[in-house]
């Protein structure tokens, strides 16, 4: 028991780890796309810039606005923050194999409960630009969970097992992306849209809601806001691995494979990022609800057939 719970503990310190420096890679990456220099003055290269970064943003004042709900409003971003920790349970690594036969049916679970932590930040801090962004975060939220949950479903009939790990294991000869690769598609979109990334950062449209559900928040609120964004974007990448890239076992699983293929589809947020403007709201609903919906329905219904021919 206690090995499990170091084990945890020291992942948990690696994804916070890996958020630091992602976002120095997202910062160096959009320096590039922009024809100029990311962070370079702290240290050798910029390389200490997130520590600076973090020591500046907890060190700042803890300011309250008058006229929010203290303790949900303190609460909301710390919820976040544990909630993309516990995703991260669901990493195997040498001492405890935390992906058990229901580890996507936990995934779901954790992965839905984010929304609440998103409408309490909006909701509690008793402003209208906060809340009109909290609520367009959870409708787009809830709205993309609906893809992801039957884009999942499809790769759970696919392997007729609940875990993870067995998915990989499904993958040893041929990877999902090469039997479906749309499939693969609908799934990195709406992971970019469920993170609130550009080019569907629509919670936080500068022009009319400021910063969105986060614009109250400052110094260590926003930066356990930042984390627990950026870890979702690090875990929804590992999920987009496992699920359609499986095929990294033969390189090892969970090592050297896993990194080189994780950091190429977080590579992609920020590449996507650089790339297009942002979406109308409109047309996002109508990507899911007209496009992405019937699709995925279509595939589920093939592949039920498919499994029924088979017994």
């Amino acid at each position: 028991m206690l090995v499990e719970l170091m084990s945890s503990v020291v992942a948990f310190i690696c994804a916070l780890l890996a958020v630091a420096f992602f976002t120095l890679l997202e910062r160096k990456g959009l320096g590039y796309f922009q024809i100029r220099k990311g962070p370079n003055k702290v240290g050798l290269m910029g390389l200490p810039q997130p520590l600076a970064d973090a020591v500046k943003l907890f060190s700042k004042e803890l300011v309250k606005p008058t006229l929010v709900n203290v303790f949900p409003y303190l609460i909301c971003p710390f919820m976040s923050l544990f909630l993309s920790l516990v995703l991260w349970s669901l990493y195997n690594n040498y001492f405890v194999c935390s992906m058990g036969g229901l580890s996507m049916l936990l995934f779901l679970c954790v992965s839905s409960l984010g929304v609440y932590s998103v409408m309490g930040a909006g909701w509690f801090s008793n402003s209208k630009y906060a809340l009109l962004g909290a609520v367009r975060a959870v409708a787009q939220s809830i709205s993309y969970e609906v893809s992801m949950s039957l884009i999942l479903m499809s790769c759970l009939m696919m392997t007729g097992s609940m875990s993870l790990s067995v998915i990989m294991k499904y993958q040893i000869f041929v990877w999902v992306v090469f039997v479906n690769f749309f499939m693969m598609l609908m799934w990195f979109v709406s992971c970019v849209a469920e993170t609130h990334r550009a080019p569907f950062d629509f919670a936080e449209g500068e022009s009319e809601l400021v910063s969105g559900f986060n614009v109250e928040y400052g110094g260590v609120g926003f930066a356990v806001l930042f984390m627990a964004e950026y870890g979702n974007i690090l875990f929804m990448s590992v999920l987009v691995v496992s699920l359609f890239l499986g095929g990294v076992v033969f390189i090892g699983a969970w090592g050297l494979g896993l990194c080189i293929f994780v950091s190429l589809v977080s590579w992609l947020f920020i590449w996507v990022r650089a790339s297009y403007p942002r979406y109308r709201y409109d047309l996002l609903m109508y990507l899911i609800w007209k496009s992405y919906l019937p699709s995925v329905l279509s595939i589920l219904v093939f592949l039920a057939a498919y499994n029924y021919l088979l017994m």
